[in-house]
């Protein structure tokens, strides 16, 4: 059967065509993420990171000074991960990568 004489196409589809190829489907998924971390950060962690954005499960978050870094690193990470994964069922969350940033 060819292209043209298949039938109705379901509407879910032709959104998900849509959303894909405009990009808006990527920007939600970085809003999720970042409400995601602003949950579970707290307004304390929050004011210093930033989301940098989720390669291959592995959550990079960018943090202003080095002493937070380490701190996060050493004592948060692994309840941060936690948390996290909770927060964003039906995403393949392996890790978190802290990374030095200043803005």
């Amino acid at each position: 059967m060819s292209e043209a004489n298949r039938g109705p196409e379901n509407l879910a589809d032709i959104l998900g065509r849509m959303f894909a190829s405009r990009g808006w489907g990527r920007k939600n998924d970085r809003l999720r993420l970042e409400a995601a971390w602003a949950e579970v950060a707290g307004p304390e962690l929050l004011r210093d990171t930033q989301v940098l954005g989720i390669k291959r499960g592995v959550l990079e978050i960018a943090v202003r000074n080095a002493v937070l870094l380490q701190e996060l690193t050493q004592f948060h990470k692994r309840g941060l991960l936690t948390k996290l994964r909770v927060a964003l069922p039906g995403v393949t969350l392996t890790d978190l990568k802290f990374r030095a940033a200043a803005w």
